[in-house]
C-alpha cells in the first residue's frame, strides 16, 4: 500500500502525542515520521505493512492519555518515507 499523510486534530500537542506515535509507530515497524504544525494539528508521515499501518491508526483516533482527538484525516502520501520513524 501507499503511505498515509495524517493530519490529527484536537488537544494533541503538548501531551505528549509525538513521542507516543514515534514510541507507537517503532513498536509497529512501520516507517515515517510526526510533528507538530503551527495551527496546532499533529501531521504526520505512515508507511509499512497494511496490517501495521491499520493498527496505528486505530491507536491514533484514541492517542495518549492526556490527548483528545477531534478528527484525524488520512490521505495518500506521495513522497518518499525514510526508513525508521522520527519526531520532526
Amino acid at each position: 500500500m501507499r503511505p498515509r499523510h495524517l493530519l490529527i486534530t484536537g488537544r494533541v500537542q503538548g501531551v505528549g502525542y509525538r513521542d507516543w506515535m514515534v514510541r507507537e509507530a517503532t513498536r509497529l515497524g512501520l516507517s515515517g515520521w510526526v510533528r507538530n504544525r503551527a495551527d496546532g494539528a499533529v501531521e504526520a508521515v505512515v508507511d509499512g505493512p497494511e496490517p501495521a499501518v491499520l493498527a496505528l491508526l486505530t491507536l491514533c483516533r484514541r492517542g495518549p492519555l492526556l490527548a483528545r482527538v477531534d478528527a484525524l484525516e488520512e490521505t495518500f502520501w506521495d513522497g518518499e518515507v525514510a526508513p525508521g520513524f522520527s519526531r520532526r
